[in-house]
């Protein structure tokens, strides 16, 4: 059997792992992120209105759901802020605790919305 040289050894290496590593599944996203980075954005460019935001935000919720998938990090949090906003304070609280539910480390930062909140 003849020896290949170093050189094309290697290739045929790295050929066979980047073979191998395209048969890898991809994973499934953690969290349903819908267009909730660009909604806030808009939101806070004041290219939309709050209630505005809210009805796109609670279809991303309703997608959420409806796919079994987790609400990303923060999306609650700023849905409570525009229920804060828009005068709904039930609604104000329920999504701050349930951002702190799905997410223990966002206690602090619920706690201060919450007490700047009743502050007002």
């Amino acid at each position: 059997m003849p020896r290949l040289p170093a050189q094309r050894m290697l290739l045929t290496i790295v050929a066979a792992s980047a073979l191998l590593a395209g048969c890898v599944p991809a994973r499934p996203p953690l969290y349903h992120w819908g267009n909730f980075t660009d909604q806030q954005y808009a939101y806070l460019k004041g290219d939309k209105g709050p209630e505005e935001e809210i009805l796109e935000l609670e279809k991303i919720r309703e997608q959420a759901k409806a796919s079994g998938q987790a609400l990303p990090p923060g999306l609650q949090a700023h849905l409570g802020m525009l229920y804060g906003v828009t005068g709904r304070s039930d609604l104000f609280v329920a999504n701050l605790e349930a951002e702190r539910q799905q997410f223990p480390e966002s206690g602090p930062y619920v706690d201060f919305l919450l007490k700047k909140k009743t502050q007002q």
